[in-house]
């Protein structure tokens, strides 16, 4: 029988020492987030119910899953929004809480907590950053840089990069075999990209219009004054 495919990977599809070296990376990289988060900026009472309102908002969005073929489930992320707002640590520790809260729930698999955190939290977290640290570097700080490469690109490249790590290791593992991947799953990444794309660049440019003070990364004085 063909095992049930989500964005959310399956601990039983893969040996122990994967799935558990997977939760202990996961761990370290949620310890690193933790150290260094800006909890200072959390003291502010509107920023705080910022942070757990986007978390809320995540965990919502992940439950409105597509089924594009008989166990094939794909789901939006939103996580390069919630980077470019609170910055790489703060995003680790949210996108950590919302698959808590869908693990306890029972849409993912507690025990495979690492590797969904890994690759659905940490990868399009960091991913997204280090986006932001050279765009800041070698392109001027514009407004349309900002929304289209910043979350329009980056957001739609980060969903179809997490899809094919996970099709990757599904592949490994033995789950599907490349024909059924071909044919079930991988022609539909384009898809995945304009919603995801279009789902961040409308969230930011909504945020940096309405509640600037909400984007950690954007500032009217570096990407709109005398531009």
């Amino acid at each position: 029988m063909r095992r049930k495919q989500s964005m959310e990977l399956d601990a039983s599809m893969f040996p122990t020492p994967v799935w558990g070296g997977a939760l202990l990376i996961y761990l370290m990289a949620l310890a690193m987030a933790v150290r260094h988060a800006p909890w200072r900026r959390l003291r502010d009472g509107a920023q705080w119910n910022a942070f757990l309102g986007s978390c809320v908002f995540l965990v919502m969005l992940w439950l409105l899953r597509t089924e594009m073929r008989a166990g094939l489930v794909f789901h939006l992320l939103g996580l390069t929004s919630l980077t470019l707002m609170f910055g790489w640590s703060l995003a680790v520790i949210g996108a950590g809480l919302v698959l808590l809260v869908l693990s306890l729930g029972g849409f993912a698999d507690f025990s495979a907590l690492g590797l969904n955190g890994l690759i659905e939290g940490v990868l399009p977290v960091s991913l997204t950053w280090i986006a932001l640290l050279l765009v800041r570097h070698y392109l001027p700080r514009h407004f349309f840089i900002y929304i289209f490469i910043n979350a329009f690109l980056v957001g739609g490249l980060a969903a179809v990069l997490t899809a094919l790590l996970v099709s990757l290791f599904l592949l490994l593992s033995g789950a599907y075999t490349m024909e059924q991947l071909g044919n079930d799953y991988l022609p539909f990444f384009p898809l995945m990209f304009l919603p995801e794309a279009m789902l961040n660049g409308w969230i930011m440019t909504l945020l940096v219009g309405f509640k600037p003070h909400w984007v950690a990364s954007f500032s009217d004085s570096d990407y709109l004054d005398g531009k």
